[in-house]
């Protein structure tokens, strides 16, 4: 057994939520126990349930693989802030990537954005190429769509923003043209999570998060989770959740769950810290360029006010430091709020350098057709004061580019 029957009269798509955002975050998939009145649910650890007779469970779950009470739970929150009908749950965000490439035949072709998580852009050059599929990267992929499509064509995958550069892609001008040719449009959300934006209500097929950042939020949790509104997809991908197994633990969807519902604080405070940090940077003279959807600068703007809840930019920014990827390099090192790591989204600042670590795996020329440079810093805003992230990042600045400039025996104007 996988998930409980849903019927099948069930409109194609979920009527708009009486509640707000706030509300639903809090009670969607949060039932009070019935027996103790418990507000918040139990961790259920046990991987098997009893039967009355064979065949016939006590209630709806069988074995923890193919359903768990705190799975269920997280599924029904997480599809309930995506405005979806089904939402599945995996052990990872790339979990999630691969079931949903593993769903497509072999020889089927797919369409992808240049700038794409390291992660992804691994899975379909390493392992989709290996059982058949071929992905097609594209800088423009808003431009270029008509003519990327082929017969074999199934999936355009899209990351707005980008991961690292922040581009953004008008999910309702791609979806028009791909469902004109019967492709299925998968947008990975994690950049800006629900709160921030829902791909679906803009026409995506497939809404897919790493779980690990901003929805958990609390750099404690590796899962996945992916949203849609059809039933056909419902029941393919939640057989190959079954079947391949990569599913979360029970503590684990617990623990996102209880992130959850404190997404909507986290993000907006994230996107006030990540607005005070791009303004400042860009207003900077050691910054060469800043990438940052909630900038007016930004080439992308428009698409931020038409898709974005009011326009925000979210929590990520990145941006091209004077001096190289030494001061890169130099920068992350300074920084003394900002910690130099991995990962995103959670409530704790943190800088990287995409180049060297997040997006090493891509070979340099694709990297830097995607806008990845050897100077570009990656920053992630938490949720402390935003009065300190700035002046944590000026004062890095500072000694990454000035201090260096003294350290190699260089003045101002870049002589010896």
């Amino acid at each position: 057994m996988t998930h409980p029957e849903h019927p099948i009269d069930t409109p194609p798509r979920p009527a708009s939520p009486v509640h707000g955002f706030g509300t639903l975050a809090v009670h969607a998939g949060s039932p009070h126990d019935p027996v103790t009145g418990a507000v918040i649910e139990a961790i259920s650890l046990s991987t098997t349930f009893a039967q009355t007779a064979v065949g016939k469970p006590v209630g709806q779950y069988e074995y923890s693989r193919s359903s768990n009470p705190n799975r269920d739970n997280f599924e029904k929150a997480v599809a309930a802030l995506e405005h979806a009908r089904y939402a599945l749950a995996f052990s990872s965000g790339s979990a999630a990537t691969a079931n949903i490439l593993q769903s497509l035949a072999g020889g089927s072709h797919v369409v992808s954005v240049s700038d794409v998580y390291g992660g992804t852009h691994r899975y379909f050059t390493k392992v989709a190429l290996a059982h058949g599929v071929q992905v097609t990267f594209s800088p423009s992929l808003e431009l270029d769509i008509a003519e990327l499509i082929r017969p074999t064509t199934k999936l355009i995958w899209i990351e707005t923003p980008s991961n690292p550069t922040l581009s953004l892609v008008d999910i309702r001008a791609v979806a028009s043209v791909a469902h004109q040719h019967g492709i299925l449009v998968v947008v990975d959300n994690t950049f800006l999570s629900p709160y921030v934006q829902n791909p679906l209500d803009h026409g995506a097929d497939i809404v897919v998060h790493s779980v690990t950042k901003y929805i958990n939020g609390h750099s404690d949790v590796v899962m996945g989770v992916a949203a849609f509104n059809a039933p056909e997809l419902f029941e393919k991908l939640s057989f190959l959740q079954n079947a391949i197994g990569a599913v979360p633990s029970a503590f684990d969807a617990w623990l996102a769950h209880r992130g959850l519902k404190t997404l909507h604080l986290r993000a907006r405070e994230a996107t006030t810290n990540a607005t005070a940090v791009a303004l400042a940077l860009e207003a900077s003279p050691h910054v060469l360029a800043v990438n940052y959807p909630g900038l007016a600068s930004h080439k992308h703007r428009a698409i931020a006010l038409k898709q974005h809840r009011h326009g925000m930019g979210g929590g990520m920014l990145s941006f091209r430091i004077r001096g190289g990827h030494e001061a890169a390099e130099r920068f992350c090192q300074h920084t003394k709020i900002f910690t130099l790591a991995e990962s995103l989204g959670g409530v704790e600042s943190l800088v990287e350098v995409p180049s060297a670590m997040t997006h090493g795996g891509i070979p340099r020329e694709q990297r830097e057709a995607a806008g990845v440079f050897d100077d570009l810093v990656r920053v992630s805003c938490g949720i402390e004061d935003k009065d300190d992230l700035r002046a944590d990042v000026l004062q890095a600045l500072e000694k990454a580019v000035v201090g260096g400039i003294v350290k190699n025996g260089v003045n101002g104007n870049g002589t010896a």
